[in-house]
């Protein structure tokens, strides 16, 4: 089963009614060409990083989806829709397939941290202290 993330940007002129009809025709063509919904957010009206046909804000929504076939039929009505200002499906099981095998491949080693500054203060003293001690059980000249 592969997993996507579908991020699309609707225009900030869209009314809330037409933008969750928008959404739910998205969700009925993806769940259409067989893919299942297992996440949704509305991230609502986020200001964009540069404008987007004059727009400086949109409204932000992400599904996450699985499905066998690719969603080249979400993408082609995304595409079409003017209301959609930008859009974007990210195969995402790849990328954990990718962070699997890398870790794999280089476990991590475990790190060897140095002692607390008071444990290693501890034996210096304890040294001095049996230096002095047989110095002091030493004949004096």
């Amino acid at each position: 089963m592969r997993t996507y993330e579908v991020l699309f940007i609707l225009s900030p002129q869209v009314p809330e009614e037409e933008a969750t009809t928008l959404i739910n025709d998205f969700k009925s063509i993806a769940e259409k060409n067989g893919a299942r919904l297992v996440n949704e957010e509305a991230w609502g009206r986020r200001r964009l990083a540069y404008p987007i046909q004059k727009f400086n804000e949109g409204v932000y929504h992400l599904f996450v989806l699985e499905s066998e076939q690719s969603l080249s039929e979400l993408d082609r009505r995304m595409k079409n829709v003017d209301r959609v200002l930008r859009h974007v499906i990210v195969r995402t099981d790849l990328e954990h397939k990718r962070a699997e095998k890398l870790a794999k491949r280089n476990p991590k080693k475990e790190r060897v941290r140095p002692a607390p500054a008071a444990a290693a203060a501890a034996p210096e003293a304890a040294g001095l202290d049996a230096m002095t001690a047989g110095a002091e059980d030493a004949p004096q000249a």
